[in-house]
């Protein structure tokens, strides 16, 4: 029940005692605020990890060409290796029973755009039907490539959101001729892309049309696949190292690579890369927990000798309350009283100054591995209610000895 009398002995406490209850509300507050700040950024460090595994489709793994390093069968080494559709096609029947998504591409770093009188150079992919999940993008507008493109090698294009805006402003691009090095293409689609506008300032194409167009034979430069899902990481893992292994091995032996040869043949197993970044979060995590910790144990600590003191000055007061008939534990509400009071007030202050220190300086951080840091407020209060029970308890057992001190020791203190 609400005790006016007992409010008024804190607030009057408190009016007595100002320095000791700045540097109790310190204590608390700092430690609060230090722990809601190390988990927001180690909230924005997942972020930005996770944002890093959407630029491309998950468990993506990507092979490409490189230069021989090893003489093999009497071909010497400095050898430019290229991958052709052959190549792409027996990886396909060899492996397609694990396959999820599957395509190739060919890429020109830099070409020259045209519509009406806008003029740009952008990057153009020849591509698949299932490059767009390889890119973990979506259509906003139209269409992406389909088979029948493929097949007939149609002068179709699919353009990014970037692209969309340089070349055709606000008109609806649908429809609408794109002038690709000099070939005219039919703008069908639209895409989004997570990685931002670096990606959406690209143009996919058929990879039929790209070969035969730009006379490039049945080149391709990249293979990228992703496997089917596993119910487990471990097992993704395995999957994908074994899968990887086996590509090498018919690539290496069909383009006659030395097996032992690693520089002719480039991969990237983002399934593997995956357990190396959730391993780094995981530990990050674990880190800011330690001390945010920590903190807090020290402003229970802090608490504790708080109690301490308050006990000592209030020993004497204390005798005259028990002479005149006050229970042990009226005694020790009364000084815990106090002391949670405090710790709360001073927990609320630095959760809601730790909130707002996020809120204002994380959108200003601009990092690929640092996105929104943020914290559950759930978990914030419940850290606040963590200390300040953990306050109390550590308070408990110095007013606990003060209460079973007798009246006439305690009446006798100086």
């Amino acid at each position: 029940m609400f005790n006016a009398e007992r409010w008024q002995e804190i607030f009057e406490a408190i009016a007595k005692n100002k320095l000791r209850t700045f540097l109790t509300g310190v204590s608390v507050a700092s430690g609060i605020f230090i722990l809601v700040i190390l988990l927001g950024v180690g909230k924005g460090l997942q972020n930005g990890i996770a944002k890093q595994f959407e630029n491309d489709a998950s468990g993506l793994i990507s092979f490409w060409s490189g230069t021989t390093t090893k003489e093999f069968k009497g071909l010497n080494p400095g050898r430019q290796i290229q991958f052709r559709n052959s190549d792409y096609n027996a990886t396909v029947q060899k492996f397609d029973q694990d396959l999820e998504i599957k395509s190739a591409n060919y890429i020109f770093w830099s070409g020259t755009m045209s519509h009406g009188n806008e003029t740009g150079n952008y990057r153009f992919v020849g591509v698949n039907t299932d490059y767009l999940a390889v890119e973990n993008a979506s259509i906003v507008e139209g269409r992406f490539i389909n088979h029948n493109d493929i097949i007939n090698s149609e002068k179709v294009a699919v353009i990014g959101m970037k692209l969309k805006q340089d070349m055709f402003k606000d008109m609806d691009p649908i429809g609408e001729q794109l002038v690709i090095n000099d070939i005219n293409f039919k703008v069908v689609g639209v895409f989004t892309d997570p990685a931002g506008e670096r990606e959406e300032t690209r143009a996919y194409i058929p990879i039929t049309t790209t070969q035969q167009a730009y006379g490039i034979g049945d080149n391709i430069s990249n293979l990228d696949f992703t496997l089917r899902k596993m119910d487990t990481y471990e097992e993704a893992l395995e999957e994908s190292v074994k899968f990887t292994d086996g590509v090498n091995q018919l690539l290496k032996s069909k383009n006659t690579i030395a097996p032992d040869d690693d520089g002719a043949i480039g991969f990237n197993n983002s399934v593997k890369d995956a357990k190396q970044f959730y391993d780094l979060n995981l530990y990050i995590r674990l880190f800011f927990w330690w001390v945010g910790i920590c903190t807090i144990i020290a402003g229970v600590v802090g608490v504790s000798n708080i109690m301490l003191i308050i006990v000592k000055e209030r020993t004497k007061e204390i005798g005259i309350r028990k002479a005149l008939g006050a229970s042990p534990v009226s005694i020790v509400v009364m000084i815990l009283h106090e002391s949670i009071f405090i710790t709360t007030i001073s927990g609320f202050v630095g959760l809601l100054a730790s909130l707002l220190l996020l809120e204002i300086v994380g959108p200003l951080v601009k990092s690929d591995y640092f996105l929104n840091p943020e914290v559950d407020f759930g978990v914030a209060l419940s850290t606040v209610l963590l200390l300040v029970i953990a306050g109390a308890i550590a308070g408990f057992f110095p007013a606990y000895r003060a209460a079973k001190i007798k009246p006439i020791v305690a009446l006798r203190d100086e």
